[in-house]
C-alpha cells in the first residue's frame, strides 16, 4: 500500500493535482486494503500531493484502520448528521489546503460527499481525477493477474454446473439463479462484478438483457454474460448456445462472432492502439455483412472492476503494454430474433494477448452439456 500511495503521489504532481478525495470503491481498496459500503454515511480518504492522508469515517467503522491504514489521521464522527461537516472540516483544517486542485471519480463521487468537501474546502477547485486515479490500476502484476485467472476459472466451473441443469421451460431468472449458486459453491467472492445476464430467444438481441420469466424454447439462442470475484478481482466472459433446431441464420451469425472473437485475440499486442483490437474484430463482422448489428465496442478493462481502462473501441489511440488487461467481446444482434457475443478476458504480455479464459468458443447446443 505505501508503494502505491507513492506512485499516486507522483502521479498527482505529473498532473498538477494538490489533492485527491476518494470515496468507498475500488481505488479506495487498491489504496488502503479498506473496505466500506456506499451508504447514508459519507466515507472520504483524502491524500495530498505532500504526502498528508487523513479519512473522514463513522465511529462505528474506526476498527478497520489497522496495518498501513493505521497511518491515515482519522475523523469521526456519530450517529448525528448535523455533525458530519464538522467533521470533514476538521480534516480540511489539517491539510491547511487553502486552494489549488483537488481530483474525484466522477463515477464513483456523490452529491452527498462533493457538498461536504466544497464546505470545507471553500478555495479548492474540484476537477476529473480520473487520469491519475485510474491509471493507477490500468496495469496488472503478476499477482493481480493470477487472482483474475482464479476469477475465470471459477466462473467456467460454475457454467458448465449450470448448464448440467437446464432444461426446457427454464425461464430466464432460473437459470440465472443456479448460476449464482454454482458461482458461489464454486469459490466465488460474494462480491461479484455483476448479476449474471440470461437471455433467450429475441431477449438475446439485447446486449444488456435482464433475466425474465421468458422460458427456454427449442430454436431458442441462450446468451449468458456472468463473472467471479477472486480475492478482489473479476472475470467477465459470455458464451452463446443453441436450444434444439435453430434458425440457420442464427447459427451463421455465431460462427462470425466467434471468428471476429479469435481475430481481436489474435491480433492484441504490446505497441498496438487499443482501437486496432476493436477495428480487426468490427472487420471480420462488416465483411460478412452484419456490421450495423455489432452496437458496442470490442472491450473493456476489467480488474478490481468489471468496467474500466482500457477500453476497446476503435478511435482510442491508447497504446497498449504489457499488463494490460480487458475483454475481446464481439456481437451480434438481430433485432426480434436472438444474438450473439463471444467475450474473453485477456492480458497483454511480451508474446501477444493471453487468455485467461478458455471455455470452447463456439455456439455449441446446450444439449451437449446436460448430463455430461
Amino acid at each position: 500500500m505505501t508503494d502505491r500511495m507513492a506512485k499516486l503521489q507522483t502521479a498527482m504532481g505529473a498532473k498538477g493535482l494538490d489533492a485527491v478525495a476518494i470515496n468507498p470503491g475500488s481505488s479506495l481498496v487498491y489504496l488502503s486494503g479498506l473496505h466500506f459500503h456506499l451508504m447514508e454515511r459519507p466515507t472520504l480518504l483524502i491524500v495530498t500531493v505532500d504526502g498528508k492522508e487523513v479519512i473522514v469515517l463513522p465511529e462505528l467503522e474506526k476498527g478497520k484502520l489497522i496495518g498501513d491504514a493505521a497511518n491515515f489521521r482519522a475523523f469521526t464522527y456519530g450517529d448525528d448528521p448535523t455533525t458530519w461537516s464538522a467533521a470533514v472540516s476538521a480534516a480540511a483544517k489539517n491539510l491547511d489546503l487553502p486552494g489549488g486542485k483537488m481530483g474525484v471519480e466522477p463515477t464513483c463521487i456523490r452529491f452527498l460527499e462533493l457538498e461536504y468537501l466544497k464546505n470545507a474546502f471553500p478555495g479548492v477547485e474540484f476537477v476529473d481525477g480520473s487520469a491519475v486515479l485510474g491509471a493507477l490500476r490500468l496495469l496488472k502484476n503478476a499477482d493481480e493477474v493470477a487472482r483474475m485467472k482464479q476469477a475465470a476459472a471459477i466462473a467456467q466451473v460454475a457454467l458448465l454446473a449450470t448448464l448440467m441443469t437446464i432444461r426446457a421451460g427454464m425461464t430466464e431468472k432460473a437459470i440465472a439463479n443456479e448460476l449464482i449458486i454454482q458461482l458461489l459453491r464454486a469459490g466465488s467472492d460474494p462480491d461479484m462484478p455483476f448479476q449474471p445476464i440470461v437471455a433467450t430467444g429475441p431477449n438475446s438481441a439485447n446486449p444488456h438483457a435482464v433475466p425474465t420469466d421468458r422460458e427456454l424454447q427449442p430454436g431458442d439462442l441462450l446468451l449468458v454474460d456472468w463473472g467471479a470475484g477472486f480475492e478482489g478481482y473479476f472475470s467477465d466472459i459470455t458464451r452463446t448456445f443453441t436450444f434444439g433446431e435453430v434458425d440457420p441464420e442464427l447459427k451463421k451469425i455465431g460462427a462470425v462472432v466467434q471468428a471476429a472473437n479469435e481475430a481481436g485475440r489474435k491480433a492484441g499486442m504490446a505497441g498496438l492502439a487499443a482501437g486496432k483490437v476493436d477495428k480487426v474484430a468490427r472487420a471480420v463482422i462488416d465483411a460478412a455483412g452484419y456490421g450495423p448489428y455489432f452496437t458496442h465496442r470490442t472491450g473493456h478493462g476489467l480488474g478490481m472492476e468489471a468496467h474500466e481502462q482500457p477500453y476497446i473501441f476503435a478511435e482510442n489511440d491508447l497504446v497498449l503494454v504489457e499488463g494490460m488487461t480487458f475483454t475481446v467481446e464481439p456481437g451480434i444482434y438481430l433485432p426480434g430474433r436472438g444474438g450473439a457475443r463471444i467475450e474473453d478476458d485477456v492480458v497483454v504480455t511480451a508474446e501477444g494477448l493471453e487468455s485467461l479464459t478458455d471455455l470452447p468458443r463456439a455456439v455449441l447446443p446446450i444439449e451437449d452439456f446436460i448430463g455430461a
